[in-house]
């Protein structure tokens, strides 16, 4: 199949179904950043790491920061590059390494956004984790297949306004789904 005929979901929220197991992805939403034939990548939205907050990784990195900056939660991303840092974010878009997920949310890894969001100047609306999933090529077409995952539209108020315990029910609701209605058994209509 090639890329013309595919449905890719760059820009989707993947929401795992109750079938979905595995403690890593069990009730997670995940922001689809990149999604083509050679596989995909995204950034788990509604896990944050307790042992952690933005001024260990400040620290870490010697950036300066403020006492509310450095009480950021930082979320766990997924399993892959767990020891990179992410930065899903709204506008502006004006950083080294922004990467374009829709026109009003980006990903980007780059010092200059961490010094920024250290001193109060990023983005409005962000999320730092550390780690990202990613899919090879296929796989998550198959997951899908399987009724692991439902897809739909990512919002940017479940991202960057809800609290983090509520992002799966609200984006499984934004489905227009029920999530009490959702079986944890595996079927295909």
């Amino acid at each position: 199949m090639n890329d013309s005929s595919q449905t890719f979901l760059k820009g989707q929220f993947l929401i795992a179904m109750p079938v979905l197991a595995d403690p890593i992805f069990r009730q997670t939403v995940t922001c689809i950043s990149e999604h083509t034939s050679q596989g995909a990548v995204g950034v788990i939205i509604n896990r944050t790491n307790s042992a952690l907050t933005a001024s260990d990784i400040f620290d870490e990195l010697k950036i300066e920061y403020t006492t509310s900056t450095g009480s950021l939660p930082i979320h766990i991303g997924g399993p892959v590059h767990i020891d990179e840092i992410f930065v899903l974010h709204g506008p502006p878009f004006n950083w080294e390494g922004s990467f374009e997920i829709s026109p009003s949310l980006c990903l980007s890894n780059t010092r200059d956004i961490l010094e920024a969001i250290a001193m109060g100047r990023g983005p409005i609306s962000f999320i730092i984790t550390l780690g990202c999933a990613g899919w090879a090529p296929g796989q998550l077409e198959s997951e899908i297949k399987a009724n692991a995952w439902l897809t739909c539209n990512a919002f940017e108020e479940i991202i960057f306004e809800m609290p983090v315990e509520t992002r799966w029910e609200a984006a499984t609701k934004k489905m227009g789904i029920d999530p009490s209605q959702l079986s944890d058994i595996a079927g295909h209509a």
